[in-house]
């Protein structure tokens, strides 16, 4: 694990009220907005209640970090959510550290 390089991506802010510009992942009952436009890389996420992701991630802001090799980057992990494809040429995955959530995410070139 000692190479692998995390490059920051976004944060990501769970959110209770709509937000301007959200889009809609059916997949994954959650709204989703900001971090392509946001100066800092903020994304807010608003999550259906009968959303299927995990709590930790429905209530507790995530970092995400862009990695070359989403396999290597979670090995050893605490894996809360398997690698899936939201959109493609992406893949994401979430685990667990020390309480938190952090995202990875894989662009396919």
């Amino acid at each position: 694990m000692d190479s692998m390089k995390y490059r920051y991506h976004h944060l990501g802010i769970p959110a209770r009220t709509p937000v301007e510009g959200e889009v809609y992942l059916k997949e994954y009952k959650v709204y989703h907005c900001g971090y392509e436009t946001s100066e800092f890389g903020i994304e807010w996420m608003r999550y259906e209640d009968d959303c299927p992701l995990p709590e930790i991630v429905k209530t507790i802001p995530h970092v995400a970090f862009e990695v070359d090799d989403m396999y290597e980057a979670l090995k050893g992990r605490k894996v809360i959510i398997e690698p899936n494809s939201p959109s493609e040429g992406t893949i994401v995955a979430f685990i667990e550290e020390n309480g938190a959530p952090i995202e990875f995410i894989q662009t396919r070139k």
